[in-house]
């Protein structure tokens, strides 16, 4: 084909030309054919070109580039249109006219395609200015609005926002401008990704940024219509009718002045006609917007809006919003690109939700696979974000102590992460808290409450009650008290009894996962008690048994006293009382013998106890230090000390180390605890109406001495005392000896303080005394060095109960007063367990109180828990005891910190026999207590708690008598574990609030339906741990007044 033949200029060779191009374009020759053809046509387009023949070249120009079926005939017709509009304008103006446009864009059903759409951005390019290109704007300025109010897809509504980039005269103006902006924003709200591959993500994140690029334009050239669009923004992500918009949204943010996020936050959280499920679905969607790649700034808006929710006190939004989305922003850690903005957003949500650990928990099984990846990521911001977190751990974690089974492979996993100290952490978690959480906090709880997998019942924490809580766990899981208990008959004079019978039974038979001990408590409160404030569970555990078994004597004497006033004649002998429930269960009874070591005069007397507390012995065993229950005077304490010497030499020592390791172990231990070699004795205080010993000596031993005295005693009376007088004199001269590398100086001064502690505590005991059983004081005034336990000074509770036994030495200013030489003479106390209790209560004596910060410390000593405890009693005997439940105290100050339980059925056995005597039982299913929450434990949790985590410390340890073993056993002990039968009104109780809660979770799951539907689903973006869900939803809060998860069950109260 020659050039010439293309040229002509009649009207059929016009045609032609058209035509013979179209059809070039549309055959199947090669594309390098297709090319030279075209590329002859173009050339001959450039020349003058008659009317007709040049607007039929601008038709299939127009044609093929809206139309193309594939890039050839797309990009032959955008030539055509350049090649026309720059060589013969005149015609162009003509061709592309406002008709021409409208048609362009209103060719199809629907929005403009986006090849319209970038047909007429290519023609305003070649269009002269003239009238007629005024019109075109015109039109264009009506037609774009219509365009977006139609919600054209991602691409379309990108390519208009390019067109309008480049033709900002095609910007809708007047009061239309505001509208497009505001349409523009609900366009964005539609876009969805086209594709689910890497490019078409990429593709889809540039429409975004073109369309909010557009916005932030328009919002630069008319500041007023920000407000507006924020509105249309929130009015979107709100609505709760239609599907959930999409992430592009967030995009917009980026834009936003930081300068108007306060006064905006501020109008929008206290607009009222905002409703809170538009507030929870609108904040829900934006925290998902923290996926969103590109986002700038958009955390800083999520975290302004939350604290703007929390300074209008709408807790039930946020905590809403915290449980349900902070799983999710958690996930988004693994992704680099948004991990900046989604930790920001997590810190913040987990440092304000700290009224219970229920948010925490839910990311603890999602921690350790995220410090995984991480580490493996091995970048500089993959190490900034490990920090952070765990940074973020040990906050949460020293807020919500008391949960070593789920902190543990979490604390594993940051072991080798740096540790925050203590004012860090103090300051992280005080800067964002929410400041009503007291008082505000307790009855938002709209999530749904199941009973634990363990079948057992929590208990509500009132406010700094988790010590009552573990208190009462302890007792409820010794079977045999609670059957006692529980067969309490209806007509009785005991009502503290009778409301433990019902706190007992619903915690046996509730269909509840937590019951509320308000009404128990109110009846329980130890006087003295500041309410709302942390206590010392061991301090109300002796005044509930003696409230108890005072009440129950009481009771008797007044069921006895109307028996006999019923009688024609009164009885000429009144029966003998009978023990009271608390003297059966936990009642032993104690010797305490007094020699005298000039006439040997004997002086004894058995007192009955309903626990004992453990002292720890100074860790160099240096010095000797009695307090009974007769509070001794410190001078004669001190004296006492000065005088004391350990009762073996050094080496002496590994006997007890042996043995403490041959008990635990589960080998068979002697019957008598080894008493050899265990040194001066630390501090330890009984307070009873009399004077109580704490330790007593082997019998053999004490035979041994007793005869040597006895020898003596034959020969003159003044060589006794010279004897004495050398044997004082040889144990100051071996004091002196063993603290010889001590200067003397620093002697005198802990001397002192330790004169000035003994004082204090004999003050605090003179205050307390007065109760009618033997109990043992609760604090130990230790000396404040003999607090501090190096990893060498780990000791068992074996040693606690031998250093109690051990023989004391009253002399110098300490001397016992003999009635038979009717002076104060040298003498000796020993103390012995003359009859053993069923159930066995240890006191560890961790608190001592410290004269220069007024405060009482805590002892942080490891102390080994043995499953199997022998404890030996007058004669030689022993007794086996078994553990049921370890009372755990878990901060650094009796006023402060958290308790919780540990404990396993507590139920009589039979008698084992002689061959498994002294091996301990196969181990029972261990349970962990803490407020609210129930699970399942074991004793490997128990003896590793302290190792995990120091400040947990084993604090009150009830002990399980084997049946068979003692002297007598109680008639009536049960043998089986079937719960006793209740009475009539109590099971109706029962019956009707299972009922009621029943009735009350149907009507919980039908509002928090309604209340929730809102919630958007799962963001396309960056998938993470939606599948992997915490199953221990509902877990208790701490020791503060929500601590117990609030919900429905806050209404039945004990």
């Amino acid at each position: 084909m020659r050039k010439a033949s293309i040229c002509p200029h009649s009207s059929a060779s016009v045609a032609a030309m058209d035509k013979i191009l179209e059809a070039v374009v549309t055959s199947s020759y090669p594309a390098s054919v297709k090319q030279g053809l075209v590329r002859r046509v173009l050339e001959a387009a450039r020349q003058p070109l008659e009317r007709e023949q040049c607007l039929a070249l601008l038709a299939l120009g127009a044609r093929l580039y809206v139309g193309g079926a594939d890039e050839l005939p797309r990009r032959v017709g955008c030539q055509l249109l350049h090649v026309a509009g720059r060589h013969h304008p005149e015609v162009f103006a003509e061709f592309f006219s406002a008709r021409r446009v409208l048609r362009l864009l209103q060719g199809g059903a629907g929005p403009p395609g986006v090849r319209a759409l970038a047909c007429v951005q290519l023609g305003l390019q070649l269009l002269p200015e003239g009238p007629a290109a005024d019109e075109v704007f015109v039109l264009l300025r009506r037609e774009v609005l219509r365009t977006v109010c139609e919600r054209p897809g991602p691409a379309a509504c990108a390519q208009v926002a390019r067109l309008l980039a480049r033709h900002p005269r095609c910007v809708p103006d007047g009061p239309h401008r505001l509208l497009f902006c505001q349409q523009l924003v609900r366009c964005l709200g539609r876009f969805r990704c086209p594709s689910e591959g890497e490019e078409g993500a990429v593709e889809f994140l540039e429409q975004a940024q073109q369309v909010s690029g557009l916005l932030a334009q328009l919002w630069r050239t008319q500041p007023a219509a920000i407000l507006p669009c924020l509105k249309e923004l929130f009015a979107v992500i709100s609505c709760t009718e239609e599907e959930p918009p999409s992430s592009a949204l967030a995009s917009v943010v980026q834009h936003l002045p930081l300068e108007l996020m306060d006064g905006v936050v501020r109008n929008l959280s206290n607009d009222d006609s905002v409703t809170d499920s538009q507030m929870l679905t609108a904040i829900s969607r934006m925290i998902d917007w923290v996926s969103w790649p590109l986002g700038k700034n958009i955390d800083k808006w999520i975290i302004a809006l939350l604290k703007g929710l929390a300074a209008v006190k709408k807790f039930s939004i946020l905590i809403e919003v915290s449980l349900a989305k902070i799983e999710k922003v958690f996930s988004k850690l693994l992704y680099p690109i948004v991990r900046g903005a989604a930790l920001s957003v997590l810190k913040y949500m987990l440092l304000t939700f700290q009224h219970s650990h229920e948010a925490f928990h839910l990311l603890l099984p999602h921690i350790p696979l995220m410090v995984t990846s991480l580490v493996k990521e091995d970048s500089n911001s993959g190490t900034s974000c490990l920090e952070q977190l765990a940074e973020l751990v040990h906050c949460m974690v020293f807020r919500f102590p008391g949960f070593p089974d789920l902190y543990e492979p979490v604390m594993e996993a940051i072991k080798d992460l740096h540790v925050p100290n203590e004012d860090r952490i103090k300051q992280l978690l005080g800067q964002d808290a929410w400041t009503s959480q007291k008082s505000e906090l307790a009855g938002f709880y709209p999530r749904l409450m199941a009973k634990s997998d363990t079948g057992k019942i929590g208990l509500i924490n009132l406010g700094n009650t988790c010590y009552v809580n573990s208190i009462l766990q302890a007792l409820f899981m010794a079977s045999d008290f609670r059957h006692c208990v529980l067969r309490l008959t209806e007509n009785n004079s005991q009502p503290l009894m009778t409301k433990l019978q019902w706190l007992f039974a619903f915690l046996e038979h509730s269909q509840r996962p937590a019951i509320s001990p308000e009404n128990f408590l109110s009846a329980s409160w130890t006087p003295w008690f500041s309410p709302g404030t942390q206590q010392d569970c061991s301090e109300y555990l002796k005044y509930l048994l003696d409230r108890l078994h005072e009440e129950e004597k009481t009771g008797a004497r007044i069921c006895q006293k109307l028996k006999q006033s019923g009688l024609p004649s009164p009885p000429e002998e009144s029966p003998s009382p009978s023990s009271t429930s608390v003297e059966k269960m936990f009642g032993g009874k104690i010797v305490t013998r007094i020699c005298c070591l000039h006439c040997l005069n004997v002086s004894s007397r058995e007192e009955a106890f309903t626990d004992l507390s453990l002292a720890f012995p100074p860790p160099e065993r240096c010095r000797r230090r009695r307090l009974g229950s007769v509070m001794l005077p410190p001078e004669d304490v001190a004296a006492r000390e000065l005088a004391s010497v350990p009762r073996a030499p050094a080496a002496g020592t590994v006997g007890p180390r042996r043995q403490r390791k041959h008990c635990i172990t589960g080998d068979a231990p002697p019957t008598l605890l080894d008493i050899e070699g265990r040194g001066p004795s630390g501090a330890g205080e009984q307070s009873g109406p009399e004077e109580e010993g704490e330790e007593a000596a082997a019998e053999r031993e004490e035979e041994r001495e007793e005869k040597v005295a006895e020898e003596e005693e034959l020969g003159k009376e003044e060589e006794k005392e010279e004897e004495g007088t050398r044997e004082k004199d040889e144990e100051e001269e071996k004091e002196k000896e063993h603290k010889g590398a001590e200067k003397e100086k620093k002697e005198e001064k802990e001397e002192k303080e330790e004169k000035e502690e003994v004082t204090e505590k004999q003050a605090e005991a003179e205050k307390d005394d007065g109760s009618a059983g033997a109990g043992v004081h609760k604090d130990a005034a230790t000396p404040s060095r003999e607090q501090q336990c190096g990893p060498e000074g780990s000791r068992s509770v074996l040693d606690l109960v031998n250093y109690f036994l051990s023989p004391e030495r009253l002399t110098a200013e300490n001397r016992y007063y003999c009635e038979s030489c009717a002076s104060l003479q040298d003498a000796e106390k020993v103390v012995e367990l003359s009859q053993g209790p069923r159930y066995l209560i240890l006191t560890l004596l961790r608190f001592s109180f410290d004269l220069r910060t007024m405060r009482r410390r805590k002892i942080l000593d490891d102390v080994t828990i043995p499953l199997l405890l022998r404890l030996p009693l007058a004669g030689g005997r022993g007794q086996a005891y078994d553990l049921c439940s370890v009372v755990v105290h878990s901060g650094v100050s009796s006023e402060s910190g958290h308790y919780y339980c540990y404990a396993r059925e507590g139920a009589a056995r039979p008698a084992p026999s002689l061959a498994t005597a002294d091996r301990p039982e196969p181990e029972n299913q261990w349970y962990l207590f803490n407020d609210t929450r129930v699970s399942f434990s074991s004793f490997e949790s128990v003896s590793n708690v302290t190792s995990f985590f120091p400040k947990d410390t084993a604090y009150v340890l009830f002990y399980r008598q084997r049946p068979g073993e003692g002297s007598k056993t109680e008639p009536g002990s049960p043998r089986v574990r079937t719960e006793p039968t209740l009475h009539k009104d109590l099971m109706e109780a029962i019956s009707k609030d299972n009922i009621l809660y029943l009735q009350e979770q149907e009507k919980e799951a039908r509002s928090r339906a309604a209340y929730i539907s809102a919630l958007p689903a799962s963001p396309h973006w960056g998938r993470g741990f939606d599948e992997d869900k915490d199953e221990d939803e509902g877990s208790p809060g701490g020791c503060n007044p929500a601590g117990g998860n609030g919900g429905d069950f806050h209404r039945l109260v004990f």
